[in-house]
């Protein structure tokens, strides 16, 4: 079904550009890939693993789709997931970036992967006209559904850009007049630090972790270029995208729901999303979570007007003597301070042997900064339980190469330091 969809678009588009592999220096019409798709054997395989940044990734994934294997795309230092087969209809495996637990594999059928990209082309516009300047992994679920599958299923031009650096988006955008450019906050923040966004960039989009507001709002005022916030999950692809043409006035809103998307609030309060695109199911180990067209998640939400507010990780709460908050509430409060550029809030355990936790601020700092003086500036917006235990400061607050900030990371580092392995710097 994938492969024939493929051929007729690249059939239809044979004479036009659909490619620029630009660390190899080739520009691919779509003729060009169908006939080096067409031409490779295809018998006996029963996998295909594509990897890396260039035009051999897409070819991977062609080939898997004409010889009916099953697709599972790879960051290219990680090894195939050691599992079977997935049962029929199931033809291609995604990887969890395991932020939130152990790593897994979530199975799609060809329907499930061509309904996400179908609501993604739609909601956001996508169009022929704009190429895909591709920045991400393309293995990642992020950038299969906005890069590879536009290309391969709705003819969608796209670049690949050698890297993500600054320099290296700016030249992959040299002689093209309208472009889409998709990428995760970290990106973005380092694009508008170099200045260098690219002019011809008509639609901007971000996803993978939280779009800060301040980066938003900056980026708009630099060049007039509006951040459209994408909010999705390996599970079921696109959720919620933020269409407005100007920045938003509330960092929780991620948008509303795209096309063909269903969503709701459970019991638990968190966000239940329904509809095409949800994934068959965890593999080889099932989920209650994700099953019958109806994937459950782990955020907090609220659905107010169409639009979806996220009020935190239902994992993330922090549990105070009884009392539950969600980290992204001290943050919040935090970001309002002016010496403080970026924070994260954690929880360890209490070292009393009880079932609680203590709160700790991992924060990045404009200028030298006293605990006393950001503990002081809480209290005037929240109450004294949700103040910080301790402050840590660094430097910065590095991300994962999927763009995401992991608090069981920062959390176990956090814990290494206080055992002095490394020693920490912080707030006096």
């Amino acid at each position: 079904m994938l492969y024939d969809t493929w051929r007729q678009v690249a059939q239809a588009r044979k004479r036009e550009a659909a490619l620029w592999d630009l660390r190899a220096g080739r520009c691919w019409l779509f003729g060009d890939l169908l006939k080096a798709a067409e031409s490779e054997p295809v018998e006996g395989r029963s996998w295909a693993f594509p990897r890396g940044h260039s035009a051999d990734f897409i070819l991977a994934v062609l080939g898997g789709w004409r010889s009916g294997a099953v697709v599972c795309p790879l960051e290219v230092d990680h090894k195939a997931p050691a599992v079977p087969l997935p049962p029929a209809p199931c033809c291609h495996l995604k990887s969890t970036s395991a932020t939130s637990g152990r790593a897994r594999t979530i199975a799609f059928t060809a329907e499930q992967l061509a309904a996400d990209a179908r609501n993604i082309v739609a909601t956001m516009g996508l169009r022929p006209e704009w190429p895909n300047l591709g920045a991400v992994s393309l293995a990642h679920s992020y950038g299969f559904s906005n890069l590879v599958l536009p290309l391969l299923l709705h003819g969608i031009p796209l670049i690949l850009a050698q890297s993500p650096l600054p320099e290296m988006v700016k030249a992959a955008a040299a002689g093209h007049e309208d472009l889409t450019l998709a990428g995760v906050p970290a990106l973005w923040r380092g694009w508008s630090e170099a200045r260098a966004i690219p002019a011809s960039v008509r639609l901007a989009i971000s996803a993978g972790a939280p779009l800060r507001l301040e980066l938003e709002q900056a980026v708009y005022a630099q060049c007039g270029l509006k951040i459209h916030n994408f909010y999705g999950s390996s599970e079921c692809g696109g959720i919620a995208y933020d269409a407005s043409s100007v920045p938003r006035t509330d960092e929780a809103c991620v948008g509303k729901a795209l096309d063909n998307v269903k969503l709701s609030v459970g019991k638990n309060g968190c966000l239940k999303v329904s509809g095409p695109a949800v994934g068959e199911t965890c593999w080889p180990e099932a989920d209650p979570a994700l099953g019958d067209g109806v994937f459950s998640t782990n955020d907090l939400a609220e659905i107010k007007n169409g639009s979806v507010y996220l009020r935190g990780r239902l994992g993330d709460q922090i549990n105070v003597a009884g009392r539950k908050v969600a980290p992204e509430t001290i943050e919040a409060a935090l970001r309002m301070h002016p010496g403080v550029k970026d924070c994260l809030v954690f929880a360890v355990p209490t070292t009393h042997g009880e079932r609680a936790d203590s709160i700790i601020a991992c924060v990045v700092a404009e200028q030298p900064i006293r605990e006393k003086d950001l503990r002081s500036f809480l209290q005037r917006s929240l109450p004294a339980w949700q103040i910080p235990r301790d402050w840590w400061l660094v430097p910065s607050l590095s991300v994962n190469q999927r763009g995401k900030i992991s608090r069981a990371d920062w959390a176990r580092r956090y814990l290494e330091s206080r055992a002095g392995v490394p020693k920490a710097r912080h707030a006096s």
